[in-house]
C-alpha cells in the first residue's frame, strides 16, 4: 500500500498543482509549518525536519491546549497535514551533511529559525541562495528581518495581536485588559500570505531560472489585516476601538436582535438602494416615504431613531422567521452564527470546506484549504508521526543502513 502522506496525484488520479515541488521545511509551532501544510494540501512533497525531541507544538496537548480526536492530536495534524518527518539534529555537522544532501534537490526551504540562529548554522540566506540559486529561500518572521526586533521571539498573540494593534483596536472601551485572541489567528493568516509568496518566486523562477527570498512576518501580516484602520492612521486619523452598538451612520449595517435573542448582521451599504424593498418585505412601506428616513442622509441625521425602528422590528420575529423572509431580498446580510452551527451550514458542506482525513481504521474532520482548483478542494492527508520517515528520507537520498547507522551513532538522529 502506497504512503497516505505521499504527495503527488490524489486519489482522483489528477495531476496536482503542486505535483514533484520538493519542500524543506525547518520549521516548528504554528505559522511557517501551516504554509508547509498549504503546500502539501496541493501535491507537494513537504519534509518536515524536527528535531531528536520533536517540534514543541506536539507538547501542547499535555498542558490541554489543542484539540484531540479520538487520540489524534488535530491541532498538529492542522499544520503537518500531507507531509512527511524526519528526525534530524541539524546542528550536529553529520545533521548538517543531510540537510544539505536535502536541500541540494530542494526546489523551497522554508523556515522560521530567526534570522541570527540561521547564521550561525550556516543557513543565511547569502549562503544558501549563492549554493542552490533555484532555491526558494521562504521565511516567516514575528518582527522582519531587519531592524532591532529582527532576532526577537515573537508568536502570533505578541507579534501579530498585541504588537500588530489587533488586541488595541478590538477592545471596546472601558474594559480593563485587551481581549484574548482566538488561537493562532495571526499564524494562519501569516502561512497564507508565506504560501502565496512561494508560489509567486517559483513562477519568477520559472521565466528567470533563479530562486529567491521569500519573506512574511506575523506583524506586516497585522498591519494588512488592519488596513483600514492603518490607512486612518496614515491620513492623519487616530483610529478608535469600537465602541459598541449604538448610533451609526448608516442604521442599515449593523446587528439586530431577534425575538429568540438571536442576531441578525445587516449589511447594506448602498442603503438607498436597499432601504424601499426591505420595508416592503417587513410590511412596513410607510417607512419608504418617512422624510426621516427617506434617503441615507436623513437617515443619518436621524440615526438613534431609526435604529430603535429597526430594533423593534427584529424583536418581533425569531432568527428562524428573519432567515425564511430576508432570503427574499437580494442583498447582503447573514445570522450571527456560533462555531458549531458553522459546521452545520449548508454552504460549508456543499463547497467542502470541512475535509475527511482518513488515517488507517480513524477518521477525522478539518478545515480544508480555503483554495480550490477547478471547482475541487484538496485532498487532506494525515499528519505525520515524529521522525516517521526519517530512514525513508535518507533512503532516498543516497544513505545506506551502514550510514544510517554512523548517522545514529553521531547522534544526528535518534
Amino acid at each position: 500500500m502506497a504512503d497516505p502522506t505521499a504527495a503527488g496525484a490524489d486519489a482522483t488520479g489528477i495531476e496536482q498543482a503542486f505535483d514533484g515541488l520538493r519542500v524543506v521545511e525547518l520549521a516548528q509551532w504554528v505559522f511557517v509549518p501551516v504554509a508547509g501544510a498549504l503546500l502539501a494540501d496541493w501535491g507537494a512533497d513537504v519534509v518536515h525536519v524536527e528535531p531528536p525531541t520533536g517540534d514543541p507544538y506536539r507538547g501542547l496537548m499535555t498542558q490541554g491546549i489543542g484539540s484531540d480526536a479520538g487520540g489524534v492530536n488535530v491541532s498538529m495534524a492542522l499544520a503537518n497535514r500531507g507531509k512527511r518527518s524526519i528526525a534530524l539534529d541539524v546542528r550536529t555537522e553529520r545533521g548538517q551533511e543531510v540537510l544539505h544532501r536535502m536541500l541540494a534537490s530542494a526546489d523551497v526551504f522554508l523556515t522560521n529559525l530567526r534570522p541570527g540562529a540561521l547564521e550561525r548554522l550556516g543557513l543565511g540566506t547569502e549562503e544558501l541562495t549563492a549554493r542552490y540559486p533555484r532555491l526558494v529561500y521562504a521565511r516567516g518572521h514575528g518582527y522582519g528581518a531587519r531592524g532591532p526586533d529582527a532576532d526577537q521571539a515573537g508568536y502570533d498573540s505578541s507579534a501579530f495581536f498585541a504588537r500588530g494593534g489587533l488586541a488595541h483596536i478590538l477592545t471596546p472601551p472601558g474594559l480593563e485588559y485587551p481581549i484574548g485572541q482566538r488561537g493562532a489567528m495571526g499564524d494562519r493568516n501569516g502561512a497564507m500570505a508565506l504560501a502565496f509568496g512561494i508560489a509567486t518566486a517559483l513562477l519568477r523562477r520559472e521565466r528567470t531560472g533563479s530562486g529567491g527570498v521569500v519573506d512574511v512576518s506575523l506583524l506586516a501580516t497585522a498591519m494588512w489585516t488592519l488596513s483600514s484602520d492603518v490607512l486612518a492612521a496614515l491620513s492623519g486619523t487616530t483610529p478608535q476601538p469600537n465602541p459598541g452598538r449604538g448610533p451609526t451612520p448608516n442604521p442599515l449595517v449593523g446587528t439586530y436582535r431577534t425575538a429568540d435573542g438571536r442576531h441578525v448582521q445587516l449589511v447594506f451599504l448602498e442603503a438607498d438602494r436597499y432601504w424601499s424593498p426591505f420595508c416592503k418585505l417587513i410590511g412596513r412601506p410607510e417607512l419608504i416615504e418617512d422624510p426621516r428616513f427617506a434617503d441615507i442622509h436623513a437617515r443619518r441625521e436621524n440615526s438613534a431613531a431609526c435604529v430603535a425602528l429597526l430594533d423593534e422590528e427584529f424583536a418581533r420575529r425569531t432568527l428562524t422567521e428573519w432567515v425564511e423572509l430576508l432570503r427574499g431580498l437580494d442583498a447582503p446580510w447573514a445570522p450571527v452564527q456560533s462555531v458549531p452551527e458553522l459546521l452545520d451550514d449548508p454552504q460549508v458542506a456543499a463547497n467542502d470546506y470541512i475535509g475527511t482525513v482518513e488515517d488507517g481504521d480513524r477518521t477525522y474532520r478539518m478545515p480544508n484549504v480555503p483554495v480550490q482548483f477547478d471547482g475541487r478542494p484538496a485532498e487532506l492527508r494525515r499528519g505525520p508521526e515524529h521522525g516517521e520517515h526519517t530512514e525513508a528520507v535518507l533512503l532516498e537520498l543516497g544513505y545506506g543502513w551502514d550510514d544510517i547507522a554512523a548517522l545514529q551513532s553521531a547522534r544526528a538522529i535518534p
